[in-house]
């Protein structure tokens, strides 16, 4: 009878997960209501809570920890004097309001006062008063830009954070001031010219071995919307073409269940990227460990300065990976907005996309990004290898599509961007397609790409 019963109930637990194969809808619905319930049970809540502060203090990490990186960006390159200016304790014209907005840095709108606000819209702020600079970084409306200032009000450091290149600003109230976007890659940003402000390039120069005009022209060949943050590793500074090495900043939305986060993601994943930067590219005060670095023919100024093994007490960067890696996952890839696409033509789209275009084939739906492993040759994809080979396995990242219209112009007031791929050598999705249609020998119709482009848009 024992045995009976036991097989009865095998056959039950059997079925229920037969049920749950063939898809979500089989669940009895008392199921997925206790599963969508609020957490009853002290683990549950525990999770919940755990979910909630992760999120909370992620949040805060990237837009305003510095990880301790005042000690390179005030104390080495002397960033915070070119700011002030003469007239407020630092050196030079200072950088007005005017020239920050030129440059790409973006004012947070909501960390304004509502009588600042209203004074802005009626043109009653200088803003080519560095004096008004230094204001905003004292009320934390600089994205990326973190102020420290002395007892007599003058600014004693400035340290940057991760919202500086992956935030900008949907311009509201104007261009470089709205509210917050985190995770958008800040395709105005000119992170070049801005440290080619320093008074001490000598430093950077020292590493790389050349002289400050060969740095200069190096910083200001990037322009805006790029950074190369393998330079000080391979001190490659241009392509076999004479062009920029310098790639497009990334966007840091839309990573849940995308493996690896950079162009050449080779390099590693998310999480690993965070650290590479928080020490070797803000120059925190943390603990990154990579020993394929340590290789002095492909990596010769990463052995020369030690990146490869960054060693800090106190450490000031790996207890906030966890957080940080939290929030961004949680940031999703954002919605095109209404009327930026045809919907009928994006629903023809992606019949081209999954069907004789072959996208599909590696950006998988729904992630629109390949699972597993998403690494591929140069020769593969058509194009030069030397951003490939910059890396440490000579490979190319299969791009994740969501959110891809946010780097087309027109869409929206903070969208677009120096083009498309890791350097920006295609400068719409029609040239995109059209160089897959050549490689692949794609027997694309002219109706198809322009379907094609309009799904992509609404990915």
């Amino acid at each position: 009878m024992r045995t009976r019963r036991t097989g009865i109930a095998i056959v039950a637990v059997l079925g229920l997960v037969v049920g749950v194969a063939a898809g979500y809808g089989k669940f009895p619905a008392s199921l997925i209501a206790r599963a969508q319930a609020p957490p009853t049970t002290a683990y549950d809540q525990g999770v919940s809570q755990n979910m909630q502060q992760l999120f909370e203090e992620g949040r805060r990490v990237f837009r305003f920890d510095t990880f301790g990186d005042e000690a390179y960006w005030s104390d080495t390159l002397q960033m915070h004097r070119v700011i002030a200016g003469a007239k407020n304790g630092g050196i030079g014209a200072g950088v007005s309001p005017k020239t920050a907005l030129s440059v790409g840095l973006k004012v947070d709108l909501d960390a304004l006062p509502v009588a600042l606000v209203e004074q802005l819209k009626a043109g009653q702020v200088n803003l080519d008063d560095p004096a008004t600079t230094l204001a905003l970084l004292k009320l934390n409306a600089v994205m990326g830009v973190i102020g420290t200032f002395a007892d007599d009000g003058s600014l004693k450091a400035v340290g940057l954070t991760c919202a500086i290149c992956h935030s900008t600003a949907d311009n509201a109230l104007a261009p470089g001031i709205g509210h917050r976007l985190d995770g958008w890659g800040n395709r105005d940003l000119n992170a070049g010219a801005i440290i080619a402000l320093s008074p001490n390039l000598k430093v950077i120069g020292d590493l790389l071995g050349v002289d400050v005009p060969t740095v200069r022209k190096v910083l200001l060949s990037w322009g805006p919307g790029k950074f190369d943050a393998e330079l000080d590793k391979d001190g490659k500074a241009f392509r076999p073409d004479g062009k920029p090495a310098a790639t497009i900043l990334p966007n840091a939305f839309g990573l849940a269940g995308v493996n690896l986060h950079t162009w050449t993601g080779a390099w590693g994943t998310v999480t690993y990227w965070n650290a590479y930067v928080a020490n070797t590219e803000l120059r925190g005060k943390g603990t990154f460990y990579d020993p394929r670095l340590n290789d002095p023919k492909k990596y010769p100024v990463a052995v020369k300065s030690g990146s490869w093994n960054v060693r800090n007490t106190p450490d000031q960067v790996t207890s906030k990976l966890a957080a940080l890696h939290f929030y961004q996952l949680a940031i999703p890839a954002p919605a095109p907005p209404a009327g930026s696409f045809d919907p009928e033509a994006a629903v023809r789209g992606r019949a081209v996309f999954e069907g004789k275009a072959q996208c599909a084939t590696c950006h998988v739906p729904p992630l629109y990004v390949e699972p597993g492993w998403p690494l591929h040759t140069g020769k593969e994809i058509g194009i030069d290898d030397f951003q490939a080979n910059r890396a440490p396995d000579n490979r190319y990242r299969t791009a994740p599509l969501r959110g891809l219209w946010t780097r087309v112009k027109g869409t929206h007031p903070a969208a677009g961007g120096p083009g498309f791929y890791h350097d920006g050598r295609f400068p719409d999705l029609r040239a995109v397609i059209q160089h897959y249609r050549q490689h692949f020998r794609l027997n694309l119709t002219e109706q198809d790409v322009r379907d094609l482009i309009e799904f992509l848009k609404s990915l």
